[in-house]
């Protein structure tokens, strides 16, 4: 394994880690405190966009919001995550990231069908090696909610994101993308977010804060990630985002996952490190 490769790999683990938190959060703020799920998406937009800003020091690369790609870009996450907090709403957050990692799949398959990256039996088989270690801890039923539709899309919007930001890595550095989609994200979530605005109380805004700075950190990480890496490659360590919401899911909800969901986590953990092998 190169030294950029396992740079990347940590980054993906670091990242896949925040995005949870930050989604835990939102929950928290709509099956607790009674926000709507826009205001949610806006503000963590909102947050982010003020985060990034602030690291950059006010410089901003204006071209870049005149490239349609850029808009399509951050539209595509402001859907995903508008989509996700919708579901998280109502559905238990380990049936939603279930849902949810249909993006990978999609992100696998945009990546080979429009970036041209190559692609591998073996990395075909662990990649579904990995999905069906999702449905192990999930082990969906038939029955398709409203909620569980959200996820769906929310996981087909991520997985084009995840392509679209391997697609313009090159366009501008990974904290001008970062800013482009939460500025744009923000206006673009602001007719629909502000139409309910909640009462700040002090549990609302820390949670707000913790949601728009875990999502704004992670996503950032996850550019830099796949910058340096091909998303054929770095596609299976999505799935950890899965490890870090059942360990949230534990600790904040008080669910544990079952032996049957554990051999799941497993299988998902070791497809990732078995893509990584593939490359040596």
């Amino acid at each position: 394994m190169t030294r950029d490769m396992l740079g990347s790999v940590a980054l993906m683990f670091v990242a896949m880690s925040l995005i949870p938190l930050g989604d835990t959060a939102g929950k928290l703020l709509t099956t607790e405190h009674g926000v709507a799920p826009f205001f949610v998406a806006f503000s963590r937009f909102a947050v982010g966009a003020a985060m990034i800003a602030l690291i950059l020091g006010g410089r901003v690369l204006w071209p870049l919001y005149r490239d349609w790609r850029i808009w399509f870009r951050a539209g595509l996450i402001a859907a995903g995550i508008a989509c996700i907090l919708t579901a998280l709403a109502t559905e238990d957050i380990a049936t939603v990231f279930g849902a949810f990692f249909i993006g990978p799949v999609v992100s696998y398959g945009l990546s080979i069908y429009f970036l041209g990256e190559r692609v591998s039996v073996g990395r075909t088989v662990l990649l579904a090696l990995g999905l069906g270690g999702v449905l192990l801890v999930v082990r969906p039923g038939f029955g398709m909610t409203p909620g569980l539709g959200f996820a769906v899309l929310a996981g087909c919007f991520y997985g084009a994101f995840l392509t679209a930001s391997r697609w313009l890595s090159d366009v501008a550095p990974p904290r001008q993308l970062m800013l482009t989609q939460t500025v744009l994200g923000t206006i673009l979530l602001a007719p629909i977010g502000l139409i309910e605005v909640p009462v700040m109380t002090l549990p609302v805004v820390g949670l707000t804060l913790m949601s728009g700075v875990a999502s704004a950190s992670g996503n950032l990480l996850l550019i830099l990630a796949y910058k340096r890496t091909g998303a054929t490659v770095l596609a299976p360590f999505v799935y950890f985002q899965l490890v870090s919401a059942t360990l949230l899911g534990w600790s904040v909800f008080g669910t544990f996952p079952d032996p049957l969901a554990l051999m799941g986590l497993a299988l998902v953990v070791g497809a990732g490190f078995a893509t990584l092998a593939l490359r040596r």
